[in-house]
Parts: structure tokens; C-alpha cells; sequence
């Protein structure tokens, strides 16, 4: 990427050149850093601060600046528009936050006087971190073996303390590309249910507070409206919490050393059963398990976590195989959340379920409708597979993801459409009207242009020249003349407009092209034979 980079101070050491360079003067000496880019050309289109971390090499016009300078260095970048889009630079700095946050959460959690051995439970190796000989001997889960968690147990003992540069990559996120982070309340009783070892255990953080991720993850920007929570839930399912055979403190013990106000809160069917922690001002954890088969809704333990947590269907959708993620909060919080793409399709399978008018449902619309158009663009392959598990699970879940679908805006119903391979009929309700409005020849594309009406929405409709010529009677005209055959076969060419619209594959969102091929396609209807 081009453009000029700037020192905004000299806590990393380097110089600023005498000739003014770094204050617009003369053209900056070249800098080499991060994942290959290269600064070399002047641009005046904006300012960006970013931070660059102690691995990265600095070279200055040839020299190589002396190690004891490595630092982290806050850095403005005025962009240009042949450099790579902020999204990237701010997706490889939440990378490099989350590569550091994982092996900080991992030497939190093992100390150096211990060794690591593997156990084989039905036909999977799970990893398990071994202290003390004899009567003294304990073990505490690691987790499934991976090749990433192989290659932290082989650098556990030389992992670097990195808490102030971690800071500094939360901070830049914050701070230069806007994006969101917890309340801090929040903050810190994630922070210390981290440290106790729920997420190691294979708690997974659900709700807005992991939405509020998926902006760093996924190098968007998500409206404010949806990101207002004070609410932190923690899931596991019931048969991992007895699996890793390990546990957390009790967690009403860890809340109370964030704040001392917390406090039970029995279950509403079960006094003697705790879901929920409460504390003065309105913050509140809750904990929640899958609810299967036939069992009742009533509290299941959750024996790794210390806790009883509180069964809800469609749950075991959404945790399932979750992804790690960072919490901008403080120096970063290593935690699991789930996969995007399953968190859109849950949220619109839940909105279904409650009661119109309920605030909740307009806030999973939007998040649903935020990450779905974002998932499209970027992750299509996760969404669709995630959309087909779904839809594969019975009537109710279709019935449920179609009917929330069709609420959505035309543009990002569409973009699912076309990601998902599924023609626009399957929504209910939807059809394409014609009230005869102006059409025009589009002289950049060759096309006959004309509007539509769906579900309160426009829809941009165009039959080619080729479809024109070849089918009714334009073939030798010039454009005034192609108009005018279009307006003599309009209802005949509205008509193979609205089949194809609604029973053909998505082709562009809000939009759709009658070509040559369509026509025969899409016969015209039998007129019944009188009798």
C-alpha cells in the first residue's frame, strides 16, 4: 500500500528526519513494516493511527535501526486510494491482538512448574496440564488437541510479557477504527471469569457482548443501536461441563471480588437453583445450557463451571464448534464465541419466537440483519453452510428462518438469497407488480429499463437488446425503436420479468435482467380453450 507514514511522537526511538520529512516536507525515507507493506507516495485523504508491535522490523533508508529501539510506535497513516481498504489493517491488528491474548490467557492459566500429557477419549486426544507427584498429583483441562493448541504447549515457557503492547492494540481499535467494547462493569466481570477459567473450560460467551466482537473480527462497523447491553451470558452445553473434568471457583466467589454487590438470584421454578447473578445497578450474568431431547426447562448443573444454568432451545445451534475471540477491554480478553454466521441465523430463528412489539426482537432483527449482509459479502460459505445445517433440522426452524427472512430489507434478504441458492418464492407474500411506469433505453448498458413493486420496495428491471431483437420485433432499430418495442410487448415482458424474479436463483440483489434465453424459459401462459 502507498502513502506517507508519521510519528506522532519518538517513544519508539526513531528520529525524526531534519529535513522536516515526517511534517509533510521532503518525501519520508521509506519504512518496512508489517506483513510486507511499504510506504513511498504522499497522499492527503485522511489520518489513521495504527500500531505497530515490538516483532516488526524498521529499516530506514537502507540501515537497520538497532534492536534496542523495537518498540511500539503509534504511527498516522494518511491514505490514498491505492492503499489496501482501513477494514485490513484493522482485521491484522485484531489478529495480532488475538494471537497475543491467546497465549497470554494460556501462561495465565498454566504455571511453568508443571508438564502437559494427553489422554485419548473416545477415539480424540484432549490435552490436560499435570502438577505435583503421588497423593499430590492434579490435573487441569487444556482442551482438544489442534495444531494450534500443540504449538502453545511447545512455546509455553517462552512466552513474553506483552500486557502494555496488548493495550496499545485495544486501544488503536478503540480508538482509530471506532469499534465497540464492553461497558467497563462489564469488562471486568469478564475479565474475571476469564482468569477463573470459563472459557478454558469451554464456556462460551453469547449475547451482544459477543456481537460486539464480531465488528474487529470481521473489519465492519456495526450500527450503535444494536451494541447497548449491560447483560453478560455465558453458555456450555451439560455434557462438555461433565466431560473436561476440571472446574472454576464457585462463580458467585468470582463476582464478588469484582464487585461485592453481586448476588444470587434464585430460579423463578426452583428456589433452591441459581441461573442468574445480580449486582446494585442493573449488571447481571447469566448462564445457559442447551435444552434437549425431552428434558424440562427446568436448571441444569453445570458442574465444571460451578454453577446451574438455565436450558433454552435453538441453543445448541449457536455454540456449536465457537471461535475464539478478543474482548477490547483492558489488555484484551481471550474468549469463545460463537461463529458468526451461526449467530445471524440464531438470532432469526429467535426473533420468531417472541411477542411483537418486544424490544428484543427489533435488536436480533438488526443484528441479524447487520452480520448477514457483512456474511455475504465476506464469509458466504460459512453462512450457507451454517443456513443449510439449519434449515435441515425440521419445519418448525424453516418455517421460523423464512418467515424473520422476509422481514429484513430487500437488499440484504436478496444478498442471502443468492449466498444461500434459493429463489425468491420461497418468501411468503412476495410477488412483483407493475403500476405501467416510465421505461427508458440505458444507452451504457444496451438495455430497456423499467421499475417494479415489491413489498412496499422498488425493484430495477431491464430487458437486453439481444432479448429485444430476438424475440419482439426490435431486430434492425435503433434505440428510440427498441423503446417502442418494448412498450407494444410490455405486460409480455413484465410478465417473464415477475417468473424470473421469483422463481430463478438471485442474480443481483433488488434487481432483475430479462435475457434472450428467459424468454423461452418462461412460456407464456395457455389461454383455455372455449368450449
Amino acid at each position: 500500500m502507498s502513502g506517507w507514514l508519521k510519528l506522532d511522537d519518538s517513544s519508539c526511538g526513531l528520529e525524526r528526519d531534519t529535513g522536516g520529512a515526517w511534517n509533510g516536507g521532503a518525501e519520508p525515507d521509506k519504512l518496512r513494516y508489517g506483513r510486507g507493506w511499504q510506504a513511498d507516495s504522499p497522499s492527503k485523504s485522511g489520518l489513521i493511527a495504527f500500531i505497530l508491535t515490538p516483532r516488526i522490523e524498521y529499516k530506514r533508508a537502507g540501515r537497520r535501526v538497532p534492536h534496542p529501539l523495537y518498540s511500539i510506535c503509534k504511527l498516522s497513516i494518511i491514505w490514498n486510494t491505492t492503499m489496501p481498504p482501513p477494514s485490513l489493517v484493522a482485521q491484522t491488528t485484531y489478529a495480532e491482538l488475538l494471537e497475543r491474548t491467546a497465549s497470554a490467557a494460556f501462561q495465565d492459566a498454566f504455571a511453568d512448574n508443571g508438564s502437559f500429557t494427553a489422554k485419548s477419549i473416545n477415539g480424540r486426544k484432549y490435552w490436560y496440564f499435570q502438577t505435583g507427584t503421588g497423593a499430590e498429583r492434579s490435573q487441569r483441562y487444556v482442551g482438544p488437541e489442534t495444531p494450534e493448541l500443540l504449538e502453545r504447549i511447545a512455546h509455553h515457557k517462552e512466552a513474553r510479557e506483552d500486557e502494555r503492547e496488548r493495550r496499545a492494540l485495544v486501544s488503536t481499535l478503540v480508538r482509530s477504527f471506532s469499534f465497540p467494547r464492553p461497558i467497563p462493569e462489564s469488562g471486568d466481570v469478564i475479565a474475571a471469569l476469564a482468569k477463573a477459567g470459563v472459557f478454558r473450560l469451554r464456556g462460551v460467551l453469547v449475547g451482544t457482548i459477543a456481537y460486539q466482537t464480531y465488528a474487529a473480527m470481521l473489519g465492519v462497523r456495526l450500527s450503535a443501536g444494536s451494541l447497548q447491553t449491560g447483560d453478560v451470558d455465558i453458555a456450555q452445553f451439560k455434557n462438555v461441563s461433565v466431560a473436561v473434568e476440571d472446574s472454576t471457583p464457585p462463580v458467585l466467589d468470582v463476582l464478588k471480588e469484582v464487585d461485592s454487590s453481586f448476588r444470587a438470584v434464585p430460579h423463578v421454578s426452583d428456589g433452591r437453583r441459581v441461573t442468574s447473578y445480580a449486582a446494585k445497578g442493573g449488571l447481571r450474568v447469566d448462564f445457559l445450557t442447551p435444552h434437549e431431547g425431552k428434558e424440562t426447562a427446568r436448571p441444569q448443573k453445570l458442574p465444571a463451571l460451578n454453577t446451574d444454568a438455565q436450558p433454552l432451545r435453538f441453543l445448541d445451534f449457536l455454540i456449536r464448534d465457537p471461535e475464539p475471540a478478543v474482548i477490547l477491554h483492558g489488555a484484551g480478553i481471550y474468549v469463545h464465541v460463537p461463529a458468526p454466521a451461526r449467530y445471524a441465523v440464531h438470532k432469526l430463528i429467535i426473533s420468531r419466537r417472541r411477542p411483537e412489539g418486544f424490544a428484543k426482537r427489533d435488536k436480533d432483527l438488526q443484528q441479524s440483519e447487520a452480520l448477514l449482509a457483512v456474511l455475504a459479502e465476506k464469509r458466504p460459505h460459512e453462512l450457507k453452510s451454517a443456513w443449510e445445517e439449519a434449515h435441515g433440522r425440521g419445519p418448525k426452524w424453516r418455517q421460523l428462518m423464512i418467515e424473520a427472512l422476509a422481514l429484513l430489507s430487500p437488499a440484504v434478504r436478496d444478498a442471502v438469497l443468492k449466498t444461500i441458492g434459493a429463489p425468491r418464492s420461497i418468501i411468503p407474500g412476495l410477488d412483483l407488480s407493475f403500476d405501467n411506469p416510465p421505461a427508458r433505453y440505458d444507452f451504457s448498458r444496451d438495455v430497456v429499463t423499467f421499475q417494479g413493486k415489491e413489498l412496499g420496495g422498488t425493484v430495477n428491471c431491464a430487458v437486453s437488446r439481444e432479448a429485444l431483437d430476438d424475440h419482439f420485433g426490435a431486430d434492425g432499430l435503433g434505440q428510440e425503436g427498441r423503446l417502442q418495442a418494448f412498450l407494444k410487448n410490455r405486460s409480455r415482458i413484465e410478465e417473464i420479468a415477475r417468473a424470473k424474479y421469483l422463481a430463478s436463483p438471485v442474480d443481483e440483489p433488488g434487481a432483475v435482467l430479462v435475457k434472450t434465453s428467459d424468454v423461452g424459459n418462461f412460456p407464456a401462459p395457455r389461454t383455455p380453450k372455449r368450449k
